[in-house]
């Protein structure tokens, strides 16, 4: 069997925000459906861990740009409160990642490093062709995650109820069909065959030429 396609990812954040105020967000697995709706569609807790977290466990169903879901699970394997902590993933998803969160100022810097192996049937069969567009998937989905923390961040400072309606609800999911991604799909097939093509023209002109 072919192996699982892979993919590693650094993203960054500036936050406004402690890493305190960061880490509380992040941290709860829970609460991300509401204010990272864009990409987590629901959460289930399976394990609280101990009093760092450590040992959390929760089985996520996640989504991008791209119209298909993923199913896996969240293991909270290290905990470096309130500067970050590190995931394993199983599932659609498999492999580990790590938040780190620095102090700069009024700001916090939040680094994520995301080393993932594509486990999803489809993803295995798209990857080869399709690599390019499901890394743009991945970075939309961060994108739709900093614009959601700093609303976030905004919403828990907020000291009325008056100034906290007053702030924008979190983007949703991406609104697309199916046939999306079969156009994708079809597009690079076509691109594959008439490489395909243009290089067994290639092979056989050579061959034509040799003495």
């Amino acid at each position: 069997m072919r192996s699982a396609p892979s993919y590693s990812f650094r993203t960054e954040w500036r936050a406004l925000g402690t890493p305190r105020e960061v880490s509380d967000i992040l941290e709860d697995p829970a609460d991300l459906p509401r204010w990272w709706p864009s990409v987590y569609l629901d959460v289930e807790t399976l394990d609280v861990g101990d009093e760092r977290g450590v040992g959390r466990r929760a089985r996520l169903h996640t989504r991008g740009w791209l119209p298909y879901t993923l199913r896996w699970e969240l293991t909270v394997t290290e905990s470096r409160s309130p500067h970050g902590f590190s995931i394993e993933a199983k599932g659609d998803l498999a492999g580990a990642g790590t938040w780190t969160l620095e102090e700069s100022g009024a700001w916090t810097l939040v680094t994520y490093d995301w080393n993932v192996r594509a486990e999803k049937p489809l993803l295995r069969i798209l990857s080869p062709l399709l690599r390019p567009v499901l890394a743009a998937n991945h970075r939309w989905a961060m994108r739709r995650g900093e614009e959601s923390l700093a609303l976030e961040l905004l919403r828990r400072r907020a000291r009325q109820a008056a100034e906290r309606s007053r702030i924008p609800a979190p983007p949703g999911p991406a609104r697309h069909s199916g046939t999306l991604l079969l156009l994708l799909a079809g597009a690079a097939l076509a691109g594959f065959a008439a490489a395909r093509r243009v290089s067994c023209s290639r092979r056989r002109r050579r061959g034509r030429w040799r003495f």
